[in-house]
């Protein structure tokens, strides 16, 4: 007797997106790639997460996407950080922030 397998579609493993952030500052905003890293400048303080949460809404509202598709993978606490956008890849990611800017 031979058994069928069922595999799910291929999609593409989402882009893990390299964050420099500078929290305190006097405005939010998205700088630019640096150093192959997205500089970002948050007003929150680095204490309890609220620099996490606060660079999350700044990406979501950047890349157009919601907050729950953005996933911070590693640097909690620190200054430079890992996140996954959904399923997007760099070059997505660069498209959608080449856009928002213009």
């Amino acid at each position: 007797m031979r058994t069928m397998t069922r595999t799910r579609p291929s999609r593409p493993e989402a882009a893990l997106l390299a964050v420099r952030v500078q929290p305190r500052a006097q405005r939010s905003a998205v700088e630019g790639w640096r150093d192959g890293a997205l500089a970002v400048r948050v007003t929150a303080a680095p204490t309890e997460g609220r620099a996490n949460r606060a660079v999350t809404e700044l990406l979501a509202d950047a890349f157009d996407v919601p907050a729950s598709a953005i996933e911070l993978v590693s640097g909690a606490r620190g200054r430079d950080k890992l996140f996954r956008v959904g399923t997007l890849t760099l070059d997505d990611l660069r498209a959608r922030l080449d856009r928002a800017r213009a």
